[in-house]
Protein backbone atom coordinates (compact mmCIF):
# COMPACT_ATOMS: atom_id res chain seq x y z
CA UNK A 1 0.00 0.00 0.00
CA UNK A 2 1.45 3.60 -0.91
CA UNK A 3 2.08 6.45 1.56
CA UNK A 4 -0.86 8.44 0.30
CA UNK A 5 -3.52 5.30 0.73
CA UNK A 6 -1.63 4.68 4.44
CA UNK A 7 -2.69 8.33 4.67
CA UNK A 8 -6.45 8.08 3.33
CA UNK A 9 -6.82 4.87 5.54
CA UNK A 10 -5.15 6.27 8.91
CA UNK A 11 -7.63 9.92 8.09
CA UNK A 12 -10.84 7.20 7.93
CA UNK A 13 -9.72 5.49 11.77
CA UNK A 14 -9.45 8.82 13.32
CA UNK A 15 -12.45 10.12 11.15
CA UNK A 16 -14.60 7.26 12.43
CA UNK A 17 -13.35 7.17 15.74
CA UNK A 18 -14.54 11.17 15.87
CA UNK A 19 -17.63 10.18 14.91
CA UNK A 20 -17.97 7.54 17.89
CA UNK A 21 -17.04 10.35 19.89
CA UNK A 22 -19.61 12.88 18.91
CA UNK A 23 -22.22 10.50 19.36
CA UNK A 24 -21.50 9.62 22.57
CA UNK A 25 -21.10 13.58 23.65
CA UNK A 26 -24.85 13.91 22.06
CA UNK A 27 -25.82 12.24 25.32
CA UNK A 28 -26.95 13.28 28.73
CA UNK A 29 -25.87 14.97 31.27
CA UNK A 30 -24.44 16.62 28.45
CA UNK A 31 -27.39 18.49 25.72
CA UNK A 32 -25.49 18.40 22.69
CA UNK A 33 -28.04 16.57 21.05
CA UNK A 34 -27.06 18.15 17.71
CA UNK A 35 -23.44 16.23 17.91
CA UNK A 36 -25.74 13.16 16.83
CA UNK A 37 -26.60 13.93 13.45
CA UNK A 38 -23.33 15.48 13.51
CA UNK A 39 -21.36 12.38 13.82
CA UNK A 40 -23.72 10.29 11.64
CA UNK A 41 -22.14 12.98 8.86
CA UNK A 42 -18.61 12.13 9.81
CA UNK A 43 -19.83 8.29 9.79
CA UNK A 44 -21.74 7.81 6.81
CA UNK A 45 -19.24 9.77 4.64
CA UNK A 46 -16.63 7.42 5.63
CA UNK A 47 -18.07 4.66 4.92
CA UNK A 48 -19.56 5.78 1.13
CA UNK A 49 -18.17 3.46 -1.46
CA UNK A 50 -16.06 1.49 0.93
CA UNK A 51 -15.80 -3.04 0.94
CA UNK A 52 -18.43 -4.46 3.49
CA UNK A 53 -15.48 -5.52 5.29
CA UNK A 54 -13.70 -2.34 5.57
CA UNK A 55 -17.59 -0.53 6.15
CA UNK A 56 -17.41 -3.08 9.08
CA UNK A 57 -13.75 -2.05 10.38
CA UNK A 58 -14.58 1.50 10.53
CA UNK A 59 -18.17 1.15 12.11
CA UNK A 60 -16.85 -1.19 14.59
CA UNK A 61 -13.92 1.62 15.45
CA UNK A 62 -17.06 4.58 15.84
CA UNK A 63 -19.15 1.78 17.76
CA UNK A 64 -16.60 1.55 20.38
CA UNK A 65 -15.39 5.41 20.71
CA UNK A 66 -19.03 5.35 21.03
CA UNK A 67 -19.82 2.81 23.83
CA UNK A 68 -16.62 2.67 25.72
CA UNK A 69 -17.44 6.28 26.98
CA UNK A 70 -20.95 5.73 26.98
CA UNK A 71 -20.96 2.54 29.49
CA UNK A 72 -18.21 3.21 32.13
CA UNK A 73 -20.92 2.67 34.90
CA UNK A 74 -21.45 -0.87 34.04
CA UNK A 75 -17.90 -1.73 35.95
CA UNK A 76 -17.80 1.05 38.49
CA UNK A 77 -17.62 -1.08 41.29
CA UNK A 78 -16.88 -4.46 39.37
CA UNK A 79 -13.77 -3.32 37.65
CA UNK A 80 -13.38 -3.11 33.95
CA UNK A 81 -14.19 -6.15 32.45
CA UNK A 82 -17.62 -6.06 32.32
CA UNK A 83 -17.72 -2.81 30.98
CA UNK A 84 -15.22 -3.24 28.59
CA UNK A 85 -16.40 -6.44 27.23
CA UNK A 86 -20.58 -4.92 27.14
CA UNK A 87 -18.98 -1.97 24.95
CA UNK A 88 -17.14 -4.68 22.84
CA UNK A 89 -20.29 -6.37 22.46
CA UNK A 90 -22.35 -3.52 21.57
CA UNK A 91 -20.23 -2.06 19.00
CA UNK A 92 -20.39 -4.88 17.15
CA UNK A 93 -23.98 -3.39 15.92
CA UNK A 94 -22.45 -0.32 14.47
CA UNK A 95 -19.59 -2.68 12.70
CA UNK A 96 -22.95 -4.57 10.98
CA UNK A 97 -24.36 -1.22 10.25
CA UNK A 98 -21.18 -0.12 8.90
CA UNK A 99 -20.95 -2.78 6.33
CA UNK A 100 -24.47 -2.33 5.79
CA UNK A 101 -24.09 1.25 5.00
CA UNK A 102 -21.46 0.51 2.69
CA UNK A 103 -23.58 -1.78 1.14
CA UNK A 104 -26.41 0.52 0.52
CA UNK A 105 -24.14 3.32 -0.37
CA UNK A 106 -24.11 2.33 -4.19
CA UNK A 107 -27.90 2.73 -4.55
CA UNK A 108 -30.28 5.64 -5.58
CA UNK A 109 -31.58 7.28 -2.34
CA UNK A 110 -29.38 5.79 -0.01
CA UNK A 111 -29.80 8.51 2.75
CA UNK A 112 -32.80 6.82 3.38
CA UNK A 113 -31.95 3.26 3.02
CA UNK A 114 -28.79 3.61 5.22
CA UNK A 115 -31.04 5.78 8.13
CA UNK A 116 -32.92 2.52 8.10
CA UNK A 117 -30.44 0.27 8.82
CA UNK A 118 -29.02 2.40 11.72
CA UNK A 119 -32.58 1.84 13.20
CA UNK A 120 -32.74 -1.84 12.07
CA UNK A 121 -29.49 -2.51 14.05
CA UNK A 122 -30.98 -0.41 17.12
CA UNK A 123 -34.03 -2.46 16.92
CA UNK A 124 -31.46 -5.69 17.24
CA UNK A 125 -29.55 -4.72 19.71
CA UNK A 126 -32.27 -3.91 21.84
CA UNK A 127 -33.29 -8.03 21.56
CA UNK A 128 -29.91 -9.43 21.44
CA UNK A 129 -28.56 -11.14 23.12
CA UNK A 130 -29.98 -12.02 26.64
CA UNK A 131 -32.80 -9.79 25.98
CA UNK A 132 -31.33 -7.10 24.53
CA UNK A 133 -29.48 -3.71 25.71
CA UNK A 134 -31.37 -0.95 24.11
CA UNK A 135 -28.82 2.03 26.02
CA UNK A 136 -27.60 4.49 23.49
CA UNK A 137 -30.24 4.97 20.94
CA UNK A 138 -30.07 7.99 18.92
CA UNK A 139 -33.65 8.96 20.63
CA UNK A 140 -32.36 8.61 24.22
CA UNK A 141 -29.93 11.62 23.57
CA UNK A 142 -32.59 13.80 22.20
CA UNK A 143 -34.49 14.89 25.58
CA UNK A 144 -33.18 18.79 25.09
CA UNK A 145 -33.16 18.95 21.60
CA UNK A 146 -35.53 20.30 18.79
CA UNK A 147 -36.74 16.71 17.27
CA UNK A 148 -38.13 15.37 20.53
CA UNK A 149 -42.04 16.08 20.16
CA UNK A 150 -41.48 13.98 17.14
CA UNK A 151 -41.34 10.40 19.47
CA UNK A 152 -45.08 11.59 20.31
CA UNK A 153 -46.33 10.40 16.64
CA UNK A 154 -43.78 7.90 15.32
CA UNK A 155 -41.85 6.74 19.40
CA UNK A 156 -38.51 6.19 19.71
CA UNK A 157 -37.46 3.83 16.76
CA UNK A 158 -39.43 6.91 14.54
CA UNK A 159 -37.17 9.71 16.24
CA UNK A 160 -33.90 7.52 16.33
CA UNK A 161 -34.42 7.50 12.47
CA UNK A 162 -35.18 11.31 12.02
CA UNK A 163 -31.81 11.64 13.63
CA UNK A 164 -30.30 9.35 11.28
CA UNK A 165 -31.92 10.64 8.25
CA UNK A 166 -30.81 14.11 9.11
CA UNK A 167 -27.47 13.30 9.12
CA UNK A 168 -27.41 10.94 6.40
CA UNK A 169 -29.24 13.68 4.55
CA UNK A 170 -26.59 16.07 5.76
CA UNK A 171 -23.57 13.37 4.58
CA UNK A 172 -25.57 13.36 1.01
CA UNK A 173 -26.25 17.06 0.65
CA UNK A 174 -22.10 17.47 1.39
CA UNK A 175 -21.35 15.28 -1.92
CA UNK A 176 -24.17 16.34 -4.15
CA UNK A 177 -22.43 19.61 -3.49
CA UNK A 178 -18.82 18.64 -4.30
CA UNK A 179 -20.33 16.98 -7.27
CA UNK A 180 -22.86 19.86 -8.49
CA UNK A 181 -25.66 17.71 -8.47
CA UNK A 182 -28.32 20.24 -8.01
CA UNK A 183 -31.20 17.91 -7.71
CA UNK A 184 -29.83 15.72 -5.41
CA UNK A 185 -29.10 18.65 -3.33
CA UNK A 186 -32.52 20.28 -2.93
CA UNK A 187 -33.44 16.70 -2.04
CA UNK A 188 -31.11 16.40 0.40
CA UNK A 189 -31.49 19.40 2.04
CA UNK A 190 -35.04 18.62 2.45
CA UNK A 191 -34.41 15.68 4.37
CA UNK A 192 -32.63 17.67 6.73
CA UNK A 193 -34.90 21.41 7.04
CA UNK A 194 -38.05 18.92 7.26
CA UNK A 195 -37.45 17.37 10.33
CA UNK A 196 -36.27 20.41 12.36
CA UNK A 197 -38.81 22.33 10.93
CA UNK A 198 -41.45 19.39 12.54
CA UNK A 199 -40.10 19.90 15.30
CA UNK A 200 -40.08 23.47 15.55
CA UNK A 201 -43.60 23.45 14.67
CA UNK A 202 -44.88 20.96 17.31
CA UNK A 203 -42.84 22.18 20.13
CA UNK A 204 -44.38 25.55 19.32
CA UNK A 205 -48.43 24.06 19.34
CA UNK A 206 -50.23 24.32 22.10
CA UNK A 207 -50.58 21.33 24.77
CA UNK A 208 -53.60 19.18 24.93
CA UNK A 209 -55.78 20.26 27.45
CA UNK A 210 -55.71 17.65 30.57
CA UNK A 211 -58.80 16.48 32.02
CA UNK A 212 -57.39 16.33 35.21
CA UNK A 213 -54.44 16.96 37.69
CA UNK A 214 -53.07 15.06 40.31
CA UNK A 215 -50.54 16.22 42.94
CA UNK A 216 -48.03 13.40 43.18
CA UNK A 217 -44.89 12.86 45.75
CA UNK A 218 -41.38 11.17 44.61
CA UNK A 219 -39.62 9.95 47.95
CA UNK A 220 -35.69 9.61 47.63
CA UNK A 221 -34.22 8.25 50.68
CA UNK A 222 -30.92 7.90 50.01
CA UNK A 223 -28.43 5.34 50.36
CA UNK A 224 -25.74 5.13 53.64
CA UNK A 225 -22.85 4.82 51.09
CA UNK A 226 -21.66 4.67 47.64
CA UNK A 227 -20.83 0.96 46.47
CA UNK A 228 -22.34 -2.83 45.68
CA UNK A 229 -22.55 -3.44 49.56
CA UNK A 230 -25.79 -0.73 50.11
CA UNK A 231 -27.60 -3.28 50.42
CA UNK A 232 -26.19 -4.41 53.62
CA UNK A 233 -27.87 -2.01 55.43
CA UNK A 234 -31.09 -2.81 54.11
CA UNK A 235 -33.05 -1.44 57.36
CA UNK A 236 -31.35 1.92 57.44
CA UNK A 237 -32.04 2.30 53.17
CA UNK A 238 -36.11 1.33 54.39
CA UNK A 239 -35.89 3.62 57.38
CA UNK A 240 -34.42 6.63 55.54
CA UNK A 241 -37.20 6.36 53.15
CA UNK A 242 -39.90 6.24 55.96
CA UNK A 243 -38.51 8.78 57.51
CA UNK A 244 -38.41 11.18 54.25
CA UNK A 245 -42.27 10.31 53.94
CA UNK A 246 -42.84 11.37 57.91
CA UNK A 247 -41.43 14.66 56.87
CA UNK A 248 -43.35 15.02 53.88
CA UNK A 249 -46.46 14.59 56.24
CA UNK A 250 -45.54 17.28 58.35
CA UNK A 251 -45.11 19.16 55.54
CA UNK A 252 -48.41 18.41 54.73
CA UNK A 253 -50.13 19.23 57.93
CA UNK A 254 -48.51 22.40 58.43
CA UNK A 255 -50.05 23.55 54.97
CA UNK A 256 -46.20 24.00 53.63
CA UNK A 257 -46.79 21.39 50.86
CA UNK A 258 -50.30 20.25 49.41
CA UNK A 259 -51.34 16.32 50.21
CA UNK A 260 -50.76 14.38 47.08
CA UNK A 261 -53.01 11.57 45.83
CA UNK A 262 -49.74 9.06 45.02
CA UNK A 263 -46.83 8.51 46.76
CA UNK A 264 -43.48 6.88 44.82
CA UNK A 265 -40.93 4.95 46.69
CA UNK A 266 -37.44 3.60 44.60
CA UNK A 267 -36.96 0.65 43.81
CA UNK A 268 -35.29 -1.45 46.70
CA UNK A 269 -36.64 1.03 49.28
CA UNK A 270 -37.40 -1.56 51.16
CA UNK A 271 -34.55 -5.29 50.62
CA UNK A 272 -36.20 -6.03 53.55
CA UNK A 273 -39.33 -8.24 52.92
CA UNK A 274 -42.26 -6.87 53.99
CA UNK A 275 -44.62 -9.58 53.24
CA UNK A 276 -42.56 -11.84 55.76
CA UNK A 277 -41.14 -9.40 57.75
CA UNK A 278 -43.58 -7.65 60.46
CA UNK A 279 -40.98 -4.60 61.89
CA UNK A 280 -40.65 -3.88 57.70
CA UNK A 281 -44.10 -4.18 57.13
CA UNK A 282 -44.88 -1.65 60.31
CA UNK A 283 -42.22 0.54 59.02
CA UNK A 284 -44.20 0.86 55.91
CA UNK A 285 -47.63 1.02 57.32
CA UNK A 286 -46.79 3.68 59.65
CA UNK A 287 -45.19 5.77 56.79
CA UNK A 288 -48.84 5.30 54.50
CA UNK A 289 -50.58 6.38 57.67
CA UNK A 290 -48.58 9.27 58.29
CA UNK A 291 -48.71 10.59 54.94
CA UNK A 292 -52.34 9.32 54.67
CA UNK A 293 -52.42 7.88 50.72
CA UNK A 294 -51.20 5.04 49.51
CA UNK A 295 -47.69 4.33 48.66
CA UNK A 296 -46.08 2.58 45.90
CA UNK A 297 -43.17 0.14 47.28
CA UNK A 298 -39.87 -0.50 45.58
CA UNK A 299 -39.42 -4.22 47.38
CA UNK A 300 -37.77 -7.17 47.11
CA UNK A 301 -40.04 -10.71 47.86
CA UNK A 302 -38.67 -13.96 48.42
CA UNK A 303 -40.25 -17.08 47.48
CA UNK A 304 -40.41 -20.42 49.00
CA UNK A 305 -38.06 -21.47 46.49
CA UNK A 306 -35.47 -19.25 47.58
CA UNK A 307 -36.05 -17.09 44.17
CA UNK A 308 -36.62 -13.54 44.44
CA UNK A 309 -39.02 -11.20 43.01
CA UNK A 310 -38.52 -7.57 42.15
CA UNK A 311 -41.36 -5.89 42.85
CA UNK A 312 -43.44 -2.65 43.51
CA UNK A 313 -46.31 -3.28 45.72
CA UNK A 314 -49.15 -1.09 46.61
CA UNK A 315 -49.39 0.35 50.31
CA UNK A 316 -52.70 1.44 51.74
CA UNK A 317 -52.96 3.38 55.08
CA UNK A 318 -55.42 0.90 56.19
CA UNK A 319 -55.19 -2.06 53.36
CA UNK A 320 -51.43 -2.82 53.40
CA UNK A 321 -50.25 -4.22 50.90
CA UNK A 322 -52.49 -4.71 47.70
CA UNK A 323 -51.67 -5.35 44.04
CA UNK A 324 -47.67 -5.22 42.66
CA UNK A 325 -45.85 -5.29 39.96
CA UNK A 326 -43.10 -8.38 39.29
CA UNK A 327 -40.14 -6.45 37.16
CA UNK A 328 -40.76 -8.25 33.70
CA UNK A 329 -37.33 -7.56 32.09
CA UNK A 330 -34.09 -8.27 34.06
CA UNK A 331 -30.98 -7.14 33.91
CA UNK A 332 -28.59 -9.97 32.86
CA UNK A 333 -25.33 -10.37 34.95
CA UNK A 334 -27.21 -8.39 37.61
CA UNK A 335 -30.79 -9.11 38.55
CA UNK A 336 -29.38 -13.20 36.83
CA UNK A 337 -26.78 -14.43 35.69
CA UNK A 338 -26.49 -16.27 31.96
CA UNK A 339 -23.94 -18.37 31.46
CA UNK A 340 -23.08 -18.86 35.31
CA UNK A 341 -20.06 -21.12 35.33
CA UNK A 342 -18.41 -18.71 32.37
CA UNK A 343 -18.83 -15.57 33.72
CA UNK A 344 -18.17 -16.62 37.49
CA UNK A 345 -14.61 -17.80 36.37
CA UNK A 346 -14.27 -14.57 34.64
CA UNK A 347 -15.18 -12.36 37.26
CA UNK A 348 -15.09 -12.56 40.83
CA UNK A 349 -17.83 -10.70 41.33
CA UNK A 350 -20.11 -12.49 38.89
CA UNK A 351 -21.38 -14.45 41.91
CA UNK A 352 -22.90 -11.32 43.34
CA UNK A 353 -25.70 -11.56 40.44
CA UNK A 354 -29.17 -12.13 41.92
CA UNK A 355 -31.43 -14.92 41.43
CA UNK A 356 -34.34 -12.81 40.32
CA UNK A 357 -37.38 -14.36 38.92
CA UNK A 358 -39.57 -12.29 35.74
CA UNK A 359 -43.13 -11.32 36.33
CA UNK A 360 -45.69 -10.74 33.65
CA UNK A 361 -48.60 -8.67 33.12
CA UNK A 362 -49.16 -5.59 31.67
CA UNK A 363 -47.19 -3.86 34.32
CA UNK A 364 -50.26 -1.60 35.59
CA UNK A 365 -51.08 -0.97 39.09
CA UNK A 366 -53.78 1.21 40.72
CA UNK A 367 -52.69 3.54 43.20
CA UNK A 368 -55.62 5.75 44.70
CA UNK A 369 -57.63 5.33 41.99
CA UNK A 370 -55.25 6.00 39.29
CA UNK A 371 -54.43 3.40 36.70
CA UNK A 372 -50.53 3.26 37.01
CA UNK A 373 -47.54 2.21 34.61
CA UNK A 374 -44.62 0.77 36.71
CA UNK A 375 -41.29 0.00 34.60
CA UNK A 376 -38.55 -0.98 37.36
CA UNK A 377 -35.49 0.85 36.38
CA UNK A 378 -34.17 -1.00 33.28
CA UNK A 379 -37.73 -1.76 31.62
CA UNK A 380 -37.88 1.83 31.16
CA UNK A 381 -35.54 1.61 27.93
CA UNK A 382 -38.00 -1.29 26.42
CA UNK A 383 -40.69 -0.05 23.73
CA UNK A 384 -42.80 -2.77 24.37
CA UNK A 385 -42.89 -3.05 28.30
CA UNK A 386 -43.77 0.85 28.50
CA UNK A 387 -46.14 1.49 25.77
CA UNK A 388 -47.98 -1.96 26.74
CA UNK A 389 -48.99 -0.35 30.07
CA UNK A 390 -50.19 2.56 28.71
CA UNK A 391 -52.32 0.71 25.87
CA UNK A 392 -53.85 -0.84 28.87
CA UNK A 393 -55.05 2.29 30.70
CA UNK A 394 -52.46 3.59 32.33
CA UNK A 395 -52.87 7.14 33.38
CA UNK A 396 -48.85 8.06 34.74
CA UNK A 397 -45.73 6.21 34.03
CA UNK A 398 -43.58 5.19 37.60
CA UNK A 399 -39.90 4.41 36.99
CA UNK A 400 -38.79 2.88 40.50
CA UNK A 401 -35.34 3.07 40.00
CA UNK A 402 -32.45 2.05 42.31
CA UNK A 403 -28.48 3.78 40.70
CA UNK A 404 -26.79 3.53 44.15
CA UNK A 405 -24.98 0.64 43.15
CA UNK A 406 -23.56 3.17 39.56
CA UNK A 407 -21.99 6.05 41.83
CA UNK A 408 -21.53 9.32 40.45
CA UNK A 409 -21.69 8.27 37.31
CA UNK A 410 -23.53 9.54 34.27
CA UNK A 411 -25.99 6.68 34.23
CA UNK A 412 -28.94 8.02 35.87
CA UNK A 413 -28.89 10.97 33.80
CA UNK A 414 -28.95 8.94 30.82
CA UNK A 415 -31.45 6.99 32.41
CA UNK A 416 -33.67 10.22 32.91
CA UNK A 417 -33.28 11.32 29.68
CA UNK A 418 -34.98 8.25 28.64
CA UNK A 419 -37.72 8.79 30.81
CA UNK A 420 -38.41 12.14 29.51
CA UNK A 421 -38.49 10.51 26.13
CA UNK A 422 -41.03 7.95 27.30
CA UNK A 423 -43.05 11.13 28.32
CA UNK A 424 -43.23 12.80 25.05
CA UNK A 425 -44.02 9.33 23.43
CA UNK A 426 -46.77 8.74 25.47
CA UNK A 427 -48.23 12.16 26.12
CA UNK A 428 -48.16 10.80 29.98
CA UNK A 429 -46.18 11.99 33.21
CA UNK A 430 -43.32 10.29 34.14
CA UNK A 431 -42.20 10.10 37.97
CA UNK A 432 -38.81 8.80 38.71
CA UNK A 433 -38.00 7.42 41.86
CA UNK A 434 -34.52 6.67 42.47
CA UNK A 435 -33.04 5.53 45.82
CA UNK A 436 -30.10 8.34 45.37
CA UNK A 437 -31.00 10.16 43.05
CA UNK A 438 -31.60 11.33 40.37
CA UNK A 439 -34.95 11.38 41.06
CA UNK A 440 -37.29 13.23 39.21
CA UNK A 441 -41.16 14.71 38.07
CA UNK A 442 -41.53 14.83 34.04
CA UNK A 443 -44.94 16.78 32.43
CA UNK A 444 -46.31 14.59 29.40
CA UNK A 445 -44.14 17.46 27.23
CA UNK A 446 -40.92 15.96 28.68
CA UNK A 447 -40.47 19.11 30.70
CA UNK A 448 -38.88 18.37 34.30
CA UNK A 449 -41.18 19.79 36.73
CA UNK A 450 -38.60 18.92 40.16
CA UNK A 451 -35.61 17.06 40.03
CA UNK A 452 -33.41 16.07 43.10
CA UNK A 453 -29.52 16.09 43.89
CA UNK A 454 -27.77 12.47 43.33
CA UNK A 455 -26.63 11.40 46.95
CA UNK A 456 -28.95 13.26 48.73
CA UNK A 457 -32.41 12.60 50.67
CA UNK A 458 -35.31 14.59 48.70
CA UNK A 459 -39.38 14.94 48.32
CA UNK A 460 -40.25 16.13 45.22
CA UNK A 461 -44.01 17.40 45.40
CA UNK A 462 -45.95 18.51 41.89
CA UNK A 463 -49.11 19.10 40.07
CA UNK A 464 -48.90 16.56 36.57
CA UNK A 465 -51.82 16.79 34.09
CA UNK A 466 -53.74 13.29 33.50
CA UNK A 467 -54.68 12.90 29.70
CA UNK A 468 -57.60 10.60 28.68
CA UNK A 469 -56.56 10.18 25.26
CA UNK A 470 -53.31 8.36 23.59
CA UNK A 471 -50.59 9.71 21.64
CA UNK A 472 -50.37 8.65 17.69
CA UNK A 473 -47.40 6.64 18.71
CA UNK A 474 -48.73 4.77 21.67
CA UNK A 475 -51.70 4.00 19.10
CA UNK A 476 -49.45 2.48 16.07
CA UNK A 477 -47.15 0.82 18.56
CA UNK A 478 -44.18 -1.27 16.47
CA UNK A 479 -45.43 -0.19 13.07
CA UNK A 480 -42.74 2.38 12.37
CA UNK A 481 -40.18 0.73 13.74
CA UNK A 482 -41.45 -2.67 11.42
CA UNK A 483 -42.00 -0.54 8.13
CA UNK A 484 -38.13 1.10 8.61
CA UNK A 485 -36.71 -2.52 9.01
CA UNK A 486 -38.33 -3.57 6.47
CA UNK A 487 -37.28 -0.80 4.15
CA UNK A 488 -33.48 -1.53 5.39
CA UNK A 489 -33.64 -5.57 4.58
CA UNK A 490 -35.60 -4.58 1.16
CA UNK A 491 -32.52 -2.38 0.34
CA UNK A 492 -30.48 -5.06 1.67
CA UNK A 493 -31.37 -7.37 -0.73
CA UNK A 494 -31.46 -4.87 -4.09
CA UNK A 495 -27.62 -4.09 -3.13
CA UNK A 496 -26.83 -7.63 -2.87
CA UNK A 497 -28.83 -8.71 -6.12
CA UNK A 498 -26.66 -5.77 -7.73
CA UNK A 499 -23.18 -6.93 -6.31
CA UNK A 500 -24.39 -10.42 -8.20
CA UNK A 501 -25.03 -9.15 -11.17
CA UNK A 502 -22.25 -10.11 -13.52
CA UNK A 503 -20.67 -7.04 -15.26
CA UNK A 504 -21.67 -6.44 -18.88
CA UNK A 505 -19.13 -7.29 -21.64
CA UNK A 506 -16.71 -4.63 -22.66
CA UNK A 507 -16.78 -3.84 -26.29
CA UNK A 508 -13.97 -4.34 -28.48
CA UNK A 509 -13.23 -1.39 -30.62
CA UNK A 510 -10.35 -3.12 -32.58
CA UNK A 511 -10.91 -3.45 -36.18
Amino acid sequence: MSRRAWARVTARIVGAVIAGSALYVSFPPRTAWYLAPAGLVLLVMILRGRSVRAGFGYGYLAGLAFFVPLLPWVGVYVGALPWLALAAIEAVSIGLFGAMAAALSRLPFSVVWISSAWVFFEGVRSRLPFGGFPWGRLAFGQADGVLLPIAGLVGVPGLSFVVALMGCGLAGLICALSGKHWTRMAACAAIVTVPLLSGLVLSATPARETATASTVAVVQGNVPRLGLDFNSQRRAVLDNHAAKTKELASDIDAGRLPRPELVIWPENASDIDPLRNRDAAAIITDAARAVGVPILVGTVLVRDDGATLNSAIVWGPDSGPGEQHVKRKLVPFGEYLPLRSVMEALSPYAAQAGNFVPGGGDGVVTLNGTPTAVATCYEVAFDDLVRDSVQNGAQIITVPTNNATFGRTDMTYQQLAMSRVRAVEHGRPVLVAATSGVSAIIESDGAVLRQSGIFTGDVLVADVGLRPDTTTATRIGPAPEILISVLALGALLVAILRMRRPAPPTKNNSN
